[in-house]
């Protein structure tokens, strides 16, 4: 693995709050960034897919033996090879130390956002798939599946219906043998929260409910399609955050978990105009504080393809410029912690890149 300096790569932040250094980022120092450990892996499977949409890790436990190995990291692209935007189907895998394989290949066209593994050894992936009509037609989102893959990247239920029309990003609250997946639909702008129960042959739905709606949502000519994106799920407080694109705001769900009627859009947690330029990824991390990735659809000036941490009370703590290209390299983020370290990844759309960082706090 590489070390990260400031001034030669771009570098992701986690607030170190509850680590000695409160409210700081990785990038206040090189003496932090000296401490993180990173490594940068192509997204691009021998099929030659593009735009790497949805990431995320596979978390210990998972059974060993498959395409995919706890500890890896998994992209999903939404492009195909002629980068024409939601057509891609597939999923890589990429290992501790670098190494990309293709981990599934979909029958779903638009693979996305939405993307989560299970520590049963479930993997699940939602699509958007959009049609292109001869010219001068528009290209066209349609209705989206959410998908589940078991370990060795073979089908094993797919979910469409009207609580799950554009399934665009997710959360996942794993609970070994049953979960609760909450979905951001783009097309409808709502959110649902389905039910599963998880043994070691496949995934059972038990029950559906929408629980968030109202948020903004349209066409977009850069991004096809905006609306609900990024979805962090905070369990000690049974909270859900939505990142919602076209409104420019970071929105917060009460009672999650348990609510079975819709809470509209939420509450308002953030949002700071300066800052934000149509957040999409989100993530919690384990000191509690929020990170999510501009995309830029929404834009009103400043830096592009920032990354923003802020307080679930509102406060910034601070932004890093991921990519300095053009507008879009941000989108899926993901964040684990175990045995004292907290890797984070993020994906960079202009490179078709994955990078992830490593950060031990006792260094």
């Amino acid at each position: 693995m590489k070390r990260v300096w400031l001034f030669a790569f771009p570098v992701v932040f986690v607030s170190l709050e509850g680590w000695g250094l409160a409210q700081e980022s990785f990038f206040h120092g090189n003496s932090i960034l000296n401490s993180l450990e990173s490594f940068t892996a192509s997204t691009i499977p021998p099929s030659g897919d593009l735009n790497p949409y949805g990431v995320a890790f596979v978390p210990a436990g998972f059974p060993s033996g498959g395409a995919t190995e706890a500890g890896d990291v998994l992209v999903a692209n939404f492009n195909n090879s002629g980068n024409l935007q939601g057509t891609g189907t597939t999923i890589v895998s990429v290992s501790p130390t670098g190494q990309q394989s293709l981990f599934t290949t979909s029958g779903q066209i638009g693979l996305d956002t939405a993307l989560g593994v299970l520590s049963r050894g479930f993997v699940v992936v939602g699509n958007l798939p959009v049609s292109y009509p001869p010219p001068p037609g528009v290209p066209t989102p349609g209705k989206g599946t959410l998908q589940f893959f078991d370990r060795n990247g073979n089908l094993v239920l797919a979910l469409s219906d009207s609580t799950l029309d554009s399934p665009w990003d997710l959360a996942i609250n794993d609970q070994g043998s049953q979960a609760q997946i909450f979905v951001g639909n783009v097309l409808s702008g709502t959110v649902t929260r389905v039910n599963v129960s998880i043994s070691n042959n496949g995934v059972t739905v038990m029950n559906k409910a929408r629980i968030g709606s109202g948020y903004a949502h349209q066409p977009n000519a850069a991004a096809v399609v905006v609306g609900p994106t990024g979805l962090a799920y905070d369990r000690d407080h049974d909270t859900l955050y939505v990142a919602s694109t076209d409104d420019n705001e970071i929105f917060a769900i009460a009672d999650a978990g348990v609510r079975t009627s819709d809470a509209g859009r939420g509450f308002v947690v953030f949002a700071d105009q300066q800052h934000l330029h149509g957040p999409l990824g989100l993530v919690l991390t384990p000191k509690g504080n929020l990170l999510t990735a501009n995309g830029d659809a929404v834009f009103a000036g400043g830096t592009q393809n920032d990354l923003v941490e802020f307080t679930p009370h509102g406060n910034l703590v601070a932004t890093y410029q991921l990519d300095a290209g053009p507008p879009g390299g941000a989108f899926g983020i993901a964040i684990t912690a175990s045995q004292g370290s907290v890797r984070f990844a993020a994906v960079d759309d202009d490179l078709n890149t994955v990078t992830v960082w490593t950060l031990h706090p006792d260094n």
